[in-house]
């Protein structure tokens, strides 16, 4: 019989990012190429009041964020320019709502902000609305973005920024767009297959790798200079970019930027573990480390699949895949973050999953989901017959130059060569 061992996921307590870093400006770990000085002194573009406040002045603003729009004082973007005398009249929200705290795919219904009463407009109500309806775009002239996304193309944040963008275009009477760029905290890496567009969805918008490492000003200028944008429209776009940042910056995020992604160490496998989701094998969501965990109850308990955890209902994950049930997999928690991002995209969890269930589940493993976020239609094949994860990351590799070299024009900050 099998010997289980019992080790619980909450033996590791889970912080939250808002107690790795009091602020963005001390956010910025000292990396191989990044000094402590340098570091101290990053600047995300929601703190250069001076760039940005004078575009606002005497014109009604609609800002998109959401509860990672934070200053290192603590106050909230939308706090900061109400007190500098902007007039807000809209807030846009995304995926897991303004306050930040639905589940993923969760519909949001708007309302109103309870502290400075302006209208919240929701932009994932599950209306299928992509864009704003027209009363709301003629209740603004200029719109403001300030958002932390965490740089890959299946995060639905920048989706939802192009969408909001594609809508200033085409207004009756344009919109400019003013982006406050924040770092990216996977933006020393380039990585992962490039979408073909046929599986362009709410989780795929552009030809871009998985791991694509701008940030959200730069892929907004891309967008529009590669004629991405819908009918090729070429808005009004002014980023604000942040001071002291470079592509090899080690950024930690200040806040958890979705429910699920508590740590860094979850950030950085985000790119290799979201794959999960279109599979029956639980990647943690439910328990206390989600995306650093995986497992199934059909998984053998073995040497390697040491962990076993059970998905439970909790804030941020209602209904996690796998509720209730024992699940039996890999605890990735003792991973070493630099070895994590120097992997890049790391095939090797979904395989072994795939080996290690029973082979009734293997029949059905993946569903059409899977190529959405994968962004090809051949990856599958290619693990069911058996290649490695060395051999289908080779597959890409020659797309994943060319995107580079493609990128280049737009990048607003050093890139001393991002990895993959």
């Amino acid at each position: 019989m099998k010997k289980l061992v019992n080790i619980l996921l909450c033996a590791l307590p889970v912080l939250l990012l808002l107690g790795i870093s009091c602020s963005a400006r001390e956010a910025g770990r000292e990396s191989s190429t990044d000094t402590a000085d340098e570091a101290a002194e990053l600047r995300v573009g929601a703190e250069r009041f001076d760039r940005y406040l004078p575009l606002l002045e005497g014109r009604r603003v609609a800002l998109f964020s959401n509860h990672t729009g934070m200053l290192p004082d603590g106050r909230h973007t939308l706090d900061a320019l109400l007190d500098s005398g902007v007039n807000v009249t809209t807030i846009f929200s995304p995926e897991h709502g303004f306050r930040g705290t639905a589940d993923a795919g969760e519909h949001v219904k708007g309302g109103t902000d309870p502290k400075t009463g302006i209208p919240i407009a929701s932009l994932y109500d599950g209306s299928g609305r992509r864009e704003p309806a027209p009363e709301v775009m003629d209740s603004f002239d200029v719109l403001v973005v300030d958002i932390q996304d965490v740089g890959l193309r299946f995060y639905t944040y920048y989706c939802t920024m192009l969408d909001l963008i594609n809508a200033c275009a085409s207004a009756s009477e344009p919109k400019q767009v003013v982006i406050l760029d924040r770092p990216n905290p996977n933006g020393m890496t380039v990585d992962g297959p490039i979408l073909d567009m046929k599986y362009q969805s709410g989780v795929g918008r552009l030809p871009i790798p998985t791991v694509h490492g701008l940030t959200l000003g730069e892929l907004a200028l891309m967008a529009r200079g590669e004629g991405w944008l819908r009918n090729g429209v070429q808005p009004d776009i002014e980023v604000v970019p942040c001071e002291g940042y470079t592509h090899s910056t080690r950024y930690s995020l200040p806040v958890s930027p979705s429910p699920n992604l508590r740590t860094m160490r979850a950030i950085y496998l985000y790119p290799s573990m979201c794959y999960f989701e279109a599979t029956p094998v639980s990647l943690g969501r439910g328990t206390d480390a989600p995306f650093e965990v995986y497992g199934h109850p059909s998984i053998a308990f073995d040497s390697l699949h040491v962990v076993t955890f059970t998905p439970e209902s909790r804030p941020g994950a209602k209904t996690p895949p796998r509720m209730g049930e024992e699940c039996h997999g890999r605890d990735l928690r003792g991973l070493d973050e630099d070895s994590i991002i120097a992997g890049g995209i790391n095939l090797e969890y979904l395989i072994d999953a795939y080996r290690s269930v029973s082979p009734e589940v293997r029949a059905r493993f993946f569903t059409t989901f899977f190529e959405k976020l994968m962004g090809r239609g051949d990856i599958r094949g290619m693990i069911e017959t058996g290649m490695s994860p060395e051999e289908i990351k080779a597959s890409w590799a020659a797309d994943v130059e060319a995107f580079r070299k493609q990128r280049k024009p737009y990048l607003l900050y050093p890139d001393s060569g991002s990895r993959n």
